[in-house]
This record gives C-alpha cells, structure tokens and sequence, in this order.
C-alpha cells in the first residue's frame, strides 16, 4: 500500500509553516486526513501540534551548544544524526495508510536543497525504502521578489537547483500574493509565473549604461555596483541558464484565501496520483426503522 506524501521546503521567510497551517486547515475543512511532520530542528511554534518533531530527536540549539557549531554546521549535523536514526520517522510512519496526506515542514537553509546531498538522501529512504511514499516536493518563493527582479530571478536558479537536486515530482509556489495585490499588474504578473528573462531588460529600476554615465555615477562604487552594466549581464545569464532548461514555472498561493490553498492542493494531488489510488466507497444504505411507511 502506498502512502503519500509533500515536502515543503524553500528558503527562510518564504512561509512554509503558514502553508503547512493552511493546507491542515484545509485539510480539515474537507474531512480528509493529514499527517504532520516538523523536520526543522529550530522550530518552536506551531499552529498544529506536530505529529513528529524531529526536537523529539535532536534539536538545533543543544547542537550548538554542545558541538560548538553555527547554525549551518549544526543544521547539517541534525540531518545526519536523523539519516542514522531514520526508525524515528519510519516507525510512527509505517501504519500511515493511504487516506492521508503526509506533510514534511523543511528548515529554511536552502543548503540542504541545493548543495548538500542530506535532503535527497533522506527523500531516496522516504520514496523508495520500505515506507514507499509518494511524494512531491513544492518550493516556495516570496511573492514580493518579484518587485526586485535580480532577486527574483536568482531565487528561481535556486528553485531550478533544488528541483534538479531532488529528483522528484516537483511545484514551485510564489506564497504571500495578498502582499503585491495592486503593487503588479495582472498581464505582467504571468511573466513572472512562466519566468521571461526578458523581464531583466524591461525592469524600471535599471539604469543603462548611458544614464548612468549621464548621472555622473561612478561604477567602482560600491553603491552603483548593482546598477552597473556587469551586474546586469551576470542577471541576464542567470536569466538564459533558467530559460534554456525550461523547468521552472509558479503557482500563486494566498495562505488565507481558501480556494487559492484548495488550488494549489488540486496540483499536490495531481502530482502524486493521490486520487487515482482511492478506492470508491460504498454507499452506507441507512436502515429503516420497523419498515415505516410500508
């Protein structure tokens, strides 16, 4: 029988755990069961309880405390001790059945997605061991990013990299839209959904080269640098890279808005054929009582 399963991951501040909130809230709403995993050993305040918290196991700030280490170094530490523990999370897992949702709440530091292989190691275990989960993985991305398009386009590389390191059914999430309603016209904002590198040449708040020069800006300052000429073709490439793989597209999420969580769970479930594998349930036929009416 096989479980299901999402992991949400993205860097810090993205809203993570406001998603987990809302999709349990969801959940709920239409009576379907989830299951909740916290897996960031920082985290201490949840609006649902944690079914498993992996402080149960190890915690960043005892790490840190007794090894002597950053937060990186311990974090990366706390996925390792849990690689070597992983009982912890396949015996409370294995009598999961399939009518749940299994969410796996992921810390911030996006090293673990892009340049470490700790989180697709313990996917490897999670997917294809003997719990055999389902499961996709959504990167989630401020939705104010998009105001400041370099940043924007070099937190879509990451979300490239993470998808490339992870192996997996994969969505990517601009969370927070409630925040840029007004601030983005409509007929733009779907450039940013389907990433068009041509966005880079049309942003407002370049300078050319020429403007620049004409303001009297001097380029080795160092507060010009992000409005020089280099910074702009290090942008551009990063922009082509994205656009020749082609992997990368968005899904809008406001946490409070009901449907656009209920959306985003439609793809979730696409994703893992969690529909598919349901089994039709028979209609409960009610008794009558001392035949009545007849």
């Amino acid at each position: 029988m096989s479980k299901f399963g999402v992991i949400v991951t993205g860097p810090a501040g993205a809203g993570k755990t406001t998603f987990c909130t809302a999709l349990i809230q969801h959940l709920r709403t239409v009576r379907r069961s989830c299951y909740y995993v916290n897996l960031d050993p920082a985290a201490d305040d949840f609006a649902y309880e944690p079914d498993i918290d992996i402080k149960d196991l190890i915690s960043l700030e005892d790490v840190m405390e007794e090894l002597s280490l950053g937060p990186n170094g311990g974090l990366i530490y706390c996925f390792e001790h849990l690689l070597e523990n992983m009982d912890f999370l396949t015996d409370p897992l294995d009598p999961v059945t399939d009518e749940y949702l299994i969410i796996f709440d992921m810390p911030g530091q996006i090293e673990l997605y892009t340049h470490v292989p700790i989180l697709p190691a313990l996917v490897k275990q999670l997917m294809h061991g003997s719990l055999n989960i389902r499961m996709c993985a959504t990167y989630l991305l401020e939705a104010t990013f998009v105001v400041d398009r370099p940043k924007f386009f070099a937190g879509t590389l990451s979300a490239m990299s993470a998808m490339m390191m992870l192996e997996m059914p994969h969505l990517n999430i601009l969370t927070k839209m409630d925040l840029i309603k007004g601030k983005v016209p409509r007929r733009e904002l779907k450039r940013f959904l389907d990433p068009d590198v041509g966005l880079l040449d049309d942003d407002p708040d370049r300078a050319l080269p020429e403007e620049a020069k004409a303001a009297g800006l001097d380029p080795t300052e160092t507060t010009n640098v992000m409005s020089g000429a280099s910074y702009h073709k290090l942008n551009k490439a990063v922009g082509r890279l994205i656009d020749d793989f082609s992997m990368v597209s968005f899904l809008q999420l406001d946490a409070q808005d009901e449907e656009s969580v209920g959306a985003v769970l439609s793809y979730i479930d696409e994703s893992i054929q969690y529909h598919e594998a349901q089994e039709p349930k028979e209609p409960v036929e009610e008794p009558l009582d001392d035949m009545e009416g007849y």
